[in-house]
């Protein structure tokens, strides 16, 4: 056979088993060739030789692919009993790891109750750990014992058995339940990650070169940033506290009296409005609470309102040291035990005394007791991004797992609202603290400092309006970011006095989060050290860098997805972090030199979008990183085509980098197109019974689907005979209380009933909040919509959203570009229709 039969003899084989099957089956010809070449059906087959490359192309293609239907395949089924077998070996550790624990017991304490405690728990209880020589003796040890296992020297190959068992053993443990084996892949972790960290410090620097040498060790540096924020991630979250509320004494004598701050400065009032009715409805003793507006914007229908509802109204000559100095000045006119603080847009739930007061009674020394913030309605990514409720947003991490961490080393934030506070532990540090422009994380270490301790409640107790606005969420960023530098340098928590050693990791970590503009910058430029360049940053064959930079990242992304599962999913962190990092960067620097530059600016609230719109300005760091990244990328390709054959892998490592690089930034790219927002009232999706008395006198038990301040969705049980304008009364409960409401029909579905509510009093409007947004279960399954991470699922939306960014700039495009920009697409969209297919394989061509 020649070499020319050899080539042919696959497509011969091909092709006759096609007609075989058309011949025995009598099956449809053109049906048959239609779904193994789809590329047929389209408009270009009119095009004969460019249906003939068509046809070559997916012939060559359809050899090497295989429809395979859905069975349990081998490898599945090996998969499986390797899960059941490192399962049974946990199960087994965990057994003997309880008999160990109670021998523990036995051993080290007097009592000898049959306690179930794992020897962890019994080891960590243990009073031998009140020595503090110990204690240090042990740490001290243990990591003697890491270093040498760190810095041991081995060859390539003894790296690549190394982490492959790793990676082994990680993969084994994603199914398995137990703190006990996230402790384990916590473990493999830092051993890896540190391990790669030494590597690139001994042996990666390329000290010939000094342009590499500088780009080098700049990676280096953003790589021990990266390093020290995992370590100290970990450390914080490795044992969530889930602190659960303390129920109050069934004497209400005993109850302190509270004072509610709601803070406005330049807000709507139809934004304060609903939150001062929710804060009144509040269920606490009428004459132990007492609310107030802080209002710094002096506006006369303020203090009209107040005077109507029957709240306190406070306002200050000036407006010096903006939040932090408004409620310092209301603290001057109450004197409530202690005092509860909500953004004006946070309404709160008639149950946020009840769920939080009672750690104060149970412990004296409790000055804040912190809960979630939540919100309503979707931040500029999911707003812009159209995945609300689909993907957790960016404060979701850190209010449903890092505060819970915090709380277990006594660390929480105080995050200037939705908190209760002490009032004779602020008076002891001279009120809320004004020195930085992140007053209430400042008031939370002066407070620790003087020996006071903190509690987080994992529930949602109030919710709000997120950002309204790309530009709005970058600048509140801005001013957080600004805040922890500045208290890093003011008031520095690893230096100052009265901070135990985990409350200063704590701090440490929240404040390096800030600072993480640099390296991310870095990161989205370091690859193209080699390709612009010519600089070998990681000055290391090409085998090396693959052994010891994948596999670490693969184990330290399945590690923070265990850990992060539900809060964050892989791979939008980065997302986040580059939609940040240029804007971050400048502040931070800034007030890491001059602390006290810069001033408090007040996110912006309750705003509208009357048409979608791309942000160019917001957007131009990003695009010119996506710019040099695709440029990259050609040359790289050309590089590889006419460049040296033996900067081949290292090449391919950097353009790979590129390519992810290039993905991030189109999703964050994605992100500055704002999609439209007109409706001046959030819709709230809810499920809760509730009745309706039409005109007629019939009462009907309906549904409530969802719900704003101006309008309610209900389901009927059965079909209705309900008409547009219709007026019908909705019949809703708080309690044993029972309202009701005027509304109009404004549109139906079947069993869908769409009903406005309009001209409602006062009374009538606290009424409606007391049975919507401040009931007490209202946010309760904030939680609850999002399933565990899945990297590879997580990775595929955000390549995904990266292509809806790339469309948006097409869409977006300047005017004079669009001819351009249509011919290119039209372009791209030919050119894909070259592009092998997946065929459609029936079960028969009958």
């Amino acid at each position: 056979m020649n070499v020319i039969e050899a080539f042919l003899m696959p497509f011969i084989t091909l092709i006759s088993s096609l007609f075989i099957n058309i011949r025995d089956h009598k099956i449809n010809f053109e049906l048959v060739l239609y779904d193994y070449y789809p590329h047929l059906r389209l408009p270009y087959r009119t095009f004969i030789y460019s249906n003939i490359l068509r046809f070559i192309i997916q012939s060559v293609f359809l050899l090497f692919f295989k429809y395979k239907p859905k069975k349990s395949s081998v490898r599945k089924r090996l998969s499986e009993q390797f899960y059941n077998s490192v399962s049974y070996s946990l199960r087994q550790l965990r057994w003997f790891d309880l008999k160990l624990g109670r021998l523990l017991k036995r051993l080290l304490s007097k009592n000898n109750n049959k306690t179930k405690k794992s020897a962890f728990k019994t080891m960590a209880d243990a009073k031998i750990w009140q020595n503090k020589l110990v204690k240090y003796v042990v740490v001290a040890f243990i990591l003697f014992l890491l270093a040498i296992f760190i810095t041991i020297p081995f060859s390539l190959e003894a790296q690549a058995v190394f982490i492959s068992f790793i990676l082994i053993v990680a993969y084994g443990l994603k199914r398995v339940k137990g703190q006990m084996a996230t402790i384990v892949m916590i473990t493999l972790s830092v051993t890896t990650s540190s391990r790669y960290l030494w590597w690139r410090y001994t042996e990666t620097l390329n000290w010939d070169d000094p342009l590499a040498l500088t780009l080098g060790a700049g990676l280096l540096l953003a790589e021990t940033y990266a390093w020290l924020v995992l370590i100290l991630g970990f450390f914080q979250t490795i044992n969530p506290l889930e602190r659960k509320p303390i129920p109050l004494p069934e004497n209400t004598d005993l109850w302190p009296t509270v004072d509610v701050y709601i803070p406005t400065y330049n807000e709507p009032l139809s934004v304060v409005q609903p939150t001062t009715l929710a804060a009144m409805s509040i269920d606490w003793p009428a004459d132990k609470l007492n609310v107030y507006i802080l209002d710094d914007g002096k506006r006369p229908e303020f203090k009209e309102f107040a005077q109507q509802v029957g709240v306190g109204y406070l306002t200050r000559p000036d407006n010096n040291h903006a939040k932090a100095g408004n409620m310092n000045s209301a603290m001057r006119y109450t004197d409530g035990d202690y005092i509860a603080i909500f953004d004006c847009d946070h309404v709160p739930a008639r149950s946020f005394l009840q769920m939080t007061m009672g750690q104060f009674l149970k412990d004296s020394k409790v000055c804040l007791v912190q809960t979630p913030h939540h919100f309503f309605s979707a931040d500029p990514f999911e707003r812009n991004l159209n995945n609300h409720s689909q993907i957790p947003n960016e404060n979701m991490l850190f209010y449903g797992l890092i505060q819970d961490g915090n709380d277990m080393w006594d660390a929480t934030f105080f995050c200037g609202s939705c908190a209760v506070l002490k009032r004779e532990a602020l008076d002891s540090i001279g009120g809320f603290a004004f020195e930085t422009v992140t007053e209430d994380a400042h008031t939370a270490l002066r407070m620790q400092r003087a020996g006071y301790k903190t509690a987080y409640i994992n529930i949602p107790q109030a919710a709000g309006l997120a950002t309204d606005s790309l530009s709005a969420h970058i600048g509140q960023r801005i001013r957080w970011a600004r805040g922890m530098a500045q208290i890093f340098r003011l008031d520095n928590p690893i230096l100052g006095k009265g901070l135990d050693v985990a409350q200063r990791l704590c701090y440490l970590n929240a404040m390096l989060h800030f600072l993480s503009g640099i390296p991310r910058i870095v990161f989205l430029t370091a690859p193209l050290a080699l390709i612009y360049f010519n600089a070998y940053i990681i000055y290391a064959p090409f085998l090396a860098i693959f052994i010891y930079v994948v596999p670490t990242l693969i184990q330290i992304k399945a590690t923070n997805s265990r850990i992060q599962g539900k809060y964050r999913y892989s791979f939008w962190g980065e997302v986040y972090e580059s939609v940040l990092a240029w804007y971050i960067l400048k502040p931070t620097t800034v007030a890491l030199i001059n602390p006290n530059k810069g001033k408090f600016n007040v996110t912006e609230k309750g705003g509208l979008n009357d048409k979608e719109h791309y942000d160019w300005g917001i957007s131009k760091p990003y695009l010119v990183l996506l710019l040099i990244n695709l440029i990259g990328m050609l040359i790289g390709v050309l590089r590889l085509g006419f460049g040296d054959p033996t900067q081949v892998g290292v090449l391919l490592i950097s353009m790979g980098w590129a390519i992810y690089n290039i993905i991030i930034l189109g999703a964050a790219v994605a992100v500055a197109a704002e999609a439209r927002q007109v409706r001046q009232s959030h819709r709230i999706k809810a499920n809760f019974p509730a009745g309706v008395r039409l005109a007629n006198g019939h009462t009907l038990k309906v549904r409530i689907t969802d719900y704003s301040d101006n309008g309610v969705g209900i389901e009927t049980e059965h079909a209705h005979l309900c008409r547009v304008n219709d007026k019908i009364e909705l019949l809703m409960s708080r309690g044993n209380k029972q309202f009701s409401f005027t509304t109009y029909v404004c549109n139906t579905r079947k069993k869908q009933i769409g009903l406005t509510l309009k001209d409602l009093s006062l009374d009538k409007q606290k009424a409606f909040i007391q049975c919507t947004f401040s009931r007490a279960d209202a946010w309760l399954d904030w939680q609850n919509n999002f399933r565990h991470d899945r990297p590879s699922y997580s990775f595929k939306e955000v390549q995904k959203t990266s292509l809806r960014g790339f469309s948006n700039l097409l869409f977006h495009a300047p005017k004079p570009l669009q001819p351009f920009v249509k011919l290119m697409t039209k372009i791209a969209v030919y050119v894909n229709t070259f592009t092998p297919k997946k065929p459609i394989v029936h079960n028969n061509y009958d």
